[in-house]
């Protein structure tokens, strides 16, 4: 499957996505390291703090609807970035571990690593480091040389999508509606705050949802305190900190966190079925996440003179 992932984004780096040279092995020679020196940030970080994986695979999703390390960037006198937009506010992590492995990489390889290969390559790591599928990296991108918060609020899929969003969200970037499920599949891993998901917390659900009465009333006692508004769950309660497909089984039992997970169930009957499967079968899952992987981490970023190798993750050169 390897192979044909592998052909399978050679053929959209050709169609899909113009000029972008992204591709395999283009370190090898220039900086051998690179990908060592990622993995044993990013092992550490995690042996540190378990919930860094799904931060740092948060991290890329949210960049990846242009994947070009435009979420990394500190606000400036010329733009507001992407750190204070609403589906980041209070909810990404992990910049400084990004900063440590951008810091060790311009030491040993001066401006050679960009921050959204780096970001692509932590995103892998993670699942790998809590034991999912490891799969080869397209290497070559560019950092912007801006950042939009108003791109990143009309981009990125809020929490109580619809099906019919969801799948209008990632097609406007080239993805598919078996990626959308695929990709999804994410939350596996990682917990999110109360506000997030409150329109989980009502026993019968406005959005027509499959809710367990059980899981609802777990939900409203977690969110009925004084600090709710910080409270956080887990996105996946049985393996909260495993890579697997207990996600796709929870989604069939009536316990999704967010409106947008549990709504692949109970809104489409296809994305039902791409669910049954992924419960069924991990192995299809992760052939078929690695693939979208592949695609997502290949989408549109800047070419030439209208990207940088970024020396610092934070500020454009």
């Amino acid at each position: 499957m390897l192979k044909l992932a592998t052909a399978f984004a050679n053929t959209l780096n050709e169609s899909a996505c113009g000029e972008i040279s992204v591709g395999f092995g283009i370190y090898q020679d220039t900086c051998p390291e690179a990908e060592p020196i990622i993995f044993s940030w990013v092992e550490k970080a995690v042996a540190e703090d378990p919930r860094m994986a799904a931060s740092l695979l948060r991290l890329h999703f949210h960049d990846c609807f242009g994947c070009d390390a435009s979420v990394l960037l500190d606000d400036t006198q010329n733009f507001v970035g992407e750190k204070t937009a609403a589906p980041n506010l209070n909810s990404l992590r992990g910049f400084e571990v990004i900063d440590s492995i951008k810091s060790e990489l311009e030491s040993v390889c001066p401006q050679t690593i960009s921050c959204a290969d780096i970001l692509v390559t932590v995103a892998r790591d993670s699942v790998v480091l809590s034991g999912g599928p490891t799969w080869e990296i397209q290497m070559g991108r560019r950092d912007s040389l801006s950042a939009s918060k108003a791109a990143a609020n009309n981009d990125i899929p809020g929490p109580n999508s619809t099906v019919a969003t969801l799948v209008a969200k990632f097609e406007n970037v080239g993805l598919a509606l078996n990626d959308m499920v695929a990709l999804s599949g994410a939350h596996t891993i990682g917990k999110a705050r109360c506000p997030t998901f409150s329109a989980r917390l009502q026993v019968t659900d406005q959005n027509g949802l499959d809710n367990n009465l059980d899981f609802v009333a777990s939900l409203q006692q977690l969110c009925s305190g004084s600090d709710s508004s910080t409270a956080v769950a887990h996105l996946d309660l049985v393996t909260p900190a495993t890579f697997d497909n207990q996600y796709y089984v929870n989604l069939l039992s009536g316990e999704g966190l967010l409106p947008s997970d549990q709504v692949l169930v109970s809104g489409d009957e296809q994305t039902r079925e791409i669910v049954e499967t992924y419960a069924e079968d991990p192995f299809v899952f992760f052939e078929d996440f690695k693939i979208s992987m592949l695609k997502m981490g290949a989408l549109r970023g800047p070419t030439g003179s209208n990207g940088e190798i970024r020396k610092n993750c934070r500020t454009i050169n």
